[in-house]
This record gives C-alpha cells, structure tokens and sequence, in this order.
C-alpha cells in the first residue's frame, strides 16, 4: 500500500539547511499495523506528514496504492488525502462549539461531494467507537478520551483504507490511552491499514511491526510477536 524509496527531507535555505530525513526507505502491505517510532527530532513527524500529503519530501519517492504522491498537485493531493487516509493527532482539532456529530461530519462537508447519507455516516462512525449516547454533546462536556474517540470516528467516517495517528495517546491517562488502542486493534482486524507515530516503546508493542527512526534514518524494523502472530506462523 505505502511504498517510500530513499525518502530525504531537508529544511532551509541558503548556508543554513536542516536535514530530517536521509535516505528512508520502507514498504507497508494493505492491512499492516505499523508504529514508527522514535524520540523527538528523529523525523517521525516529517515522516508522517510526507506518508499524509500534507508535506512533500526533498528527495526519493512516495507511491500509495501505486500512486506517484510526490508529483501531484495540491487538488489531487486533497482528493486523495480526503478519499484514502483518516487523521488522528495527538491534539484533538475538535470545534469548540460543535457537537461530537458535526465534529464528525467535517470531512464530508468539506470533502468532493457532499453525501446526502452524511449524518447516518456519522452517527454510524461515533457508534462504532462507543459514543452513541454522547451524539450531541460539546468536546468540553467530554473527557479526554472519548474526544480522541470522536476525532477517530472522523477519521473513520469517509471510509478510508488507512488511518494515520500522530502519538494518538499523547493527551491521555493509561486507561484512556489503552482504550483507544483497542480501537484501532480492532479497526486493524476488520481490515484497516494503521500506522502509528509514537515515542512510547509501550505504545509501539501494540502493533504487529515496529520501525525504530534515529537521526532521520531507520535504525530497526522489527515484527512484534504477539500470540495471534505467532499462532499464524505456526499454522
């Protein structure tokens, strides 16, 4: 599904240039569940933003679903970005005066075509991770987290076949944070392809493949060896 083949970044211009990223290379396979992780100012954010279509890299190159990312342009880059890939932050981006349900319609209203089913999309999303009876509420009448359980069902809400989360548990308490990632386990076994960004080792063993960055380059890339895996290769 991804494809990255020598991925550089570099920031600046002139005699001052900063470089992020050097050379990444790295496939993700339809259905994977990757977390790239790393500490602050390894390029994991570049990482994410360039693998998102919200930034282009320097150098290399980036092909989703066999599509050459790095050279569309900024209206092809919306529409695909809207059509294939659900955003969750570590900050929630909710609209302060908005309820959870029209928080969670934002993509279909500022999408290509506005469905008329867009409502039943939502609620149907906000069901799915566990807020049906809080449809109307304001994100200050909701705790951490299930305001990162409304921007998930955004994310969701536009169907997308992958869902990219920048240090989703970042804001939240252990129990929030553990719930939450069993939201995107299970959105991993009805067939959605995760890749998330994170610092925490603790947070990374929660998916099936780890990639280690370090001074913008991949360091390790690694399976993690759950009991469902092991069950598999033994199969």
């Amino acid at each position: 599904m991804i494809e990255v083949k020598d991925l550089e970044k570099t920031y600046g211009n002139g005699s001052v240039m900063t470089h992020v990223l050097h050379g990444v290379s790295f496939h993700v396979d339809p259905n994977e569940y990757v977390a790239i992780m790393g500490a602050s100012g390894t390029g994991k954010s570049t990482l994410m933003n360039i693998l998102g279509c919200l930034d282009k890299p320097t150098g290399g190159s980036y092909h989703l679903d066999e599509v050459d990312m790095v050279n569309l342009d900024d209206d092809e880059l919306s529409h695909l970005r809207n059509e294939k890939i659900g955003f969750v932050f570590q900050q929630f981006h909710l609209l302060q005066r908005s309820s959870a349900l029209r928080n969670v319609m934002l993509p279909l209203i500022y999408g290509h075509a506005y469905p008329e089913d867009a409502e039943d999309r939502a609620d149907a999303a906000l069901t799915a991770v566990g807020l049906e009876d809080r449809m109307t509420y304001l994100p200050s009448e909701l705790s951490g987290g299930q305001q990162q359980r409304v921007a998930i069902a955004r994310a969701l809400v536009t169907d997308p076949e992958m869902i990219l989360a920048d240090e989703p548990t970042g804001n939240l308490d252990r129990r929030s944070g553990l719930d939450v990632l069993s939201i995107f386990k299970r959105l991993h076994r009805d067939g959605r392809t995760i890749v998330l960004v994170t610092h925490s080792e603790e947070v990374a063993e929660h998916a099936d493949r780890v990639i280690v960055l370090h001074d913008g380059t991949i360091a390790e890339d690694r399976r993690v060896p759950h009991p469902r895996n092991a069950e598999h290769e033994s199969a």
